[in-house]
């Protein structure tokens, strides 16, 4: 029996965090390739540490005499990424990092197993399991722990880049303990913010005065009491930030990536990876089903999984659980999801519109709860779906 009553911790991490620096550069150089070329094959990976980026990987095109050409332009969009997350600091500073690239073309044994042939369908980029989910206990069917510390930090990026909050640098930690009644979110019990600070001498209580406002307007009302326990910058300075702190590696923050722990995981990261990976596509397609099968009402709270076998076209499973919470049993919601969309990479794809320059957007502040967007970005948020779903049980 599932508990009602308890209280669940998520954190998330900002824009600046070296890890998510790496997640952009990956991502925005998968976009590059796939605006040349909507089905280019990526897989692209960053390391940053102090004063220095390497970005390595590979990458697939019909015209493979086309990467040379191409791969002109990566030290460019490295160091924009940079300087838009906001790097000036002496040891990490978008002008002078030196980067490294080492991207080089796909492997052939992976692209044959990928590719469509006479005899067979596109196949899936990898094997794996892929898990989306969903609750109704915030508008955007997410998890409440993960998607306000998703938005604490997305609001103090947006006034640290305004101009409004100068004192703030680009890297940043939240993390929510929120308190559950049955089964709903009505409190958080802790808040733990930690934040790069360009004042050296600023402390915790100075940087507490700072920020707390923007918590406050960000968190539902009456969700910050008197009981709540504050820790900002809990061990003092935090003046040193970024890959000059600490270094960053793309795909180190897949579950603040997608639900904060309260959902399973397959264990694949998603940034740099185009969209005939399913560790990627699938995981978008499995948020997109569990999204609308709790917005048509068939449940409160649903998980969904796939799997998949490279060079397999579909999938070999689909299992849904709705917790307890479900309208209709969940064998009937399975074969439903399998009526309403098809779950082969080529046919995830198409139904979601991926083969568009729309990643690096997703690098920071979560893949999911985000507002579907007019040129197909986070369009596997959208609830489409739903009056079809209910039409197949």
């Amino acid at each position: 029996m599932s508990r009602n009553n308890y209280i669940f911790t998520s954190e998330s991490v900002s824009e600046g965090h070296p890890d998510k620096v790496c997640d952009r550069i990956s991502d925005a150089v998968l976009d590059a390739f796939i605006a040349q070329e909507p089905e280019a094959r990526v897989a692209c990976e960053t390391f940053a540490t102090t004063n220095r980026v390497v970005i390595g990987g590979e990458v697939g095109l019909s015209d493979q005499s086309k990467l040379t050409e191409y791969m002109g332009r990566i030290d460019e969009i490295a160091r924009e990424c940079i300087r838009d997350i906001g790097y000036e600091q002496d040891k990490f500073h978008w002008q002078t990092v030196e980067i490294t690239n080492l991207l080089h073309e796909q492997s052939a044994h992976i692209a044959q197993g990928v590719n469509a042939a006479e005899n067979k369908d596109e196949g899936a980029g990898d094997q794996g399991i892929m898990f989306g989910f969903a609750a109704n206990e915030t508008p955007d069917l997410m998890p409440a722990p993960i998607q306000y510390s998703h938005a604490i930090l997305r609001r103090l990026a947006e006034v640290r880049k305004s101009g409004q909050e100068p004192a703030l640098g680009p890297d940043a930690k939240s993390q929510l303990s929120v308190r559950y009644e049955d089964g709903k979110p009505v409190e958080v019990t802790s808040i733990v913010l930690s934040t790069q600070h360009l004042d050296e001498s600023l402390s915790s209580d100075d940087v507490r005065a700072i920020v707390e406002p923007y918590i406050r307007e960000t968190l539902p009302e009456g969700w910050l009491t008197a009981a709540t326990e504050w820790h900002v910058n809990p061990t003092g300075k935090f003046v040193i930030g970024g890959p000059d702190g600490d270094a960053g590696l793309t795909g180190r923050k897949i579950i603040v990536d997608t639900y904060g722990g309260a959902a399973p995981h397959g264990g694949g990261a998603f940034s740099g990876k185009d969209p005939t990976k399913v560790d990627r596509s699938a995981a978008y397609a499995a948020r997109y089903l569990a999204k609308n099968i709790v917005a048509a009402g068939l449940a409160d709270r649903c998980t969904l999984q796939l799997s998949y076998a490279i060079g397999v076209a579909r999938p070999l499973s689909i299992y849904v659980d709705t917790h307890g919470t479900g309208q209709v049993h969940e064998s009937l919601i399975e074969k439903a999801v399998a009526q309403c969309m098809d779950l082969t990479p080529r046919g995830i794809r198409t139904h979601l519109g991926l083969n568009k320059p729309i990643f690096q957007r997703t690098a920071a502040y979560g893949h999911f709860g985000r507002a579907p967007e007019a040129d197909g970005g986070f369009s596997w948020e959208a609830t489409d779906l739903v009056d079809a779903l209910k039409a197949a049980v």
